[in-house]
């Protein structure tokens, strides 16, 4: 084996979107995540370049775990090329499969839209992918388990370990002749609802770490008390209470939190709604994966019938309707798509309309927007003026605070020769790097788009 790896940094770099990391060496070509950019127009016009380096020759992909940033350009990659395997633990690849398949629907409705309602620049606009390219990629997956180490090659092996985050979610171990590569993915909170606290990594060579909130902690608020008050707010102003949310792990928390203040008699018996077929589509793997989360069976089915679950775009425009002050859970979490915007496109311009913003909004989203105050919002290609009242829950976050982070690292018995900080915007990026210096004395790094690193080992 040569002496040398090259690690290509294609996403991910000064952005929290779009992870995508290929490690080549002389005997594997490995690529880390798959993720879609989100956020800010010239970023997302990234998603339709080409990735720089012989997708043909890359052998496999590892997923740390499911969300669109970290698998959303599967379809694409396939599509220049790649022939190889995509794997990740069963719950990730469950998940995986709803997100494609529903990103791949709404790139499919976005673009007819588009054509017909003409507001595009493009001739015709096409979609990203396709919902046959979705599947076509789903194929290609293979499910391995997590806490066991996979021999790849002679001086090639890896292994998942758990990472809290959402359901499946792990940071991957690469040992490569001898030397460890640790990629944390998202890791999970300490204390969370749904999922036990994350795993730590015990010995890191190159160390490659997300710093999403790296300049932050989390508030610590009473998430039960706040919810509760906004809600009591929402029937006193005969109102409605709109939470955009991710469609895994973050609307069944939300779900889950509900139920518990509806049982504990903290809030009235207001109806709530759950409008988002992939939260549905996540639910059930709830059900399926018991091992990898800590609600009961029980738990699953009593949170699930307190909650109406919308089922087709036709009951969306009926709750719409509905008079009665409401709940509406809907997705997507940073106001990027879904059905979360034909309720915003009716009910955002209403006093009595209240949005709560749950996790964390990328530069450049409509969440992030409405988060710093627009007076108005364009939804379908027309603004509509904001009325409504914005609130932001920072604590249900499912990301590690800086103060979490520091603390998952604290369990590397040797001095890793290298950091490299991804997955967070520049100020999180450098406060974090300061920070791990100051605790460790650590080497670290802050690695540009299409850099590429060749590491001695």
């Amino acid at each position: 084996m040569d002496n040398y790896v090259k690690v290509n940094f294609l996403g991910a770099t000064g952005v929290v979107t779009g992870s995508k990391f290929l490690i080549e060496t002389s005997e594997k070509n490995i690529l880390i995540d798959c993720g879609m950019f989100q956020g800010l127009k010239e970023l997302r016009e990234l998603n339709w370049c080409d990735l720089p380096v012989d997708v043909g020759s890359i052998d496999l992909v590892l997923l740390t775990h499911g969300h669109l940033d970290h698998v959303g350009y599967l379809p694409r990659l396939v599509k220049e090329g790649f022939k190889g395997k995509i794997i990740g633990t069963a719950p990730t690849l469950g998940i995986a499969e709803i997100i494609l398949r529903d990103s791949a629907k709404i790139h499919e409705e976005e673009a007819e839209n588009a054509n017909k309602e003409n507001y595009t620049k493009h001739n015709p606009a096409l979609p990203f992918y396709t919902v046959k390219e979705a599947e076509k990629t789903t194929h290609m997956f293979q499910v391995e388990m997590e806490d066991k180490w996979i021999n790849l090659s002679e001086h090639i092996a890896y292994r998942f370990q758990y990472n809290g985050h959402i359901l499946g979610a792990t940071f991957i171990e690469i040992d490569i002749n001898g030397k460890r590569f640790v990629f944390s993915g998202d890791i999970g909170r300490t204390n969370d609802y749904l999922l036990d606290d994350p795993k730590r990594p015990e010995w890191a060579d190159f160390l490659f770490l997300e710093s999403t909130y790296g300049n932050k902690l989390h508030p610590s608020e009473d998430v039960e008390t706040i919810l509760s008050e906004i809600i009591v707010d929402t029937v006193h102003k005969k109102g409605n209470l709109i939470i955009p949310s991710f469609a895994v792990e973050r609307l069944q928390t939300l779900m889950y939190i509900l139920w518990k203040l509806y049982q504990k008699n903290k809030i009235p018996n207001i109806p709530i709604f759950m409008d988002s077929p992939m939260g549905s589509n996540v639910l059930e793997l709830f059900n399926r994966f018991p091992k990898w989360h800590k609600l009961s069976s029980s738990d699953i089915s009593a949170m699930s019938r307190h909650v109406n679950i919308v089922q087709s775009y036709k009951e969306t425009w009926e709750t719409i309707d509905d008079k009665r002050s409401k709940v509406i859970i809907a997705g997507s979490g940073m106001v990027t798509g879904g059905r979360v915007l034909t309720y915003l496109q009716q009910l955002i311009d209403e006093p009595s309309t209240t949005v709560l913003m749950v996790g964390y909004q990328a530069e450049g989203t409509r969440g992030r927007q409405l988060l710093d105050g627009v007076h108005e919002i364009k939804l379908f290609g027309k603004y509509y003026p904001v009325k409504a009242t914005i609130k932001h829950l920072e604590s249900l976050s499912a990301h590690a605070d800086q103060e979490e982070l520091i603390h998952w690292m604290s369990n590397i018995i040797n001095i890793p020769e290298k950091v490299y900080l991804i997955h967070g915007e520049p100020t999180a990026l450098d406060v974090l790097r300061v920070k791990i210096k100051d605790v460790y004395h650590w080497d670290v790094t802050i690695p540009k788009l299409s850099d590429v690193e060749k590491i001695i080992i």
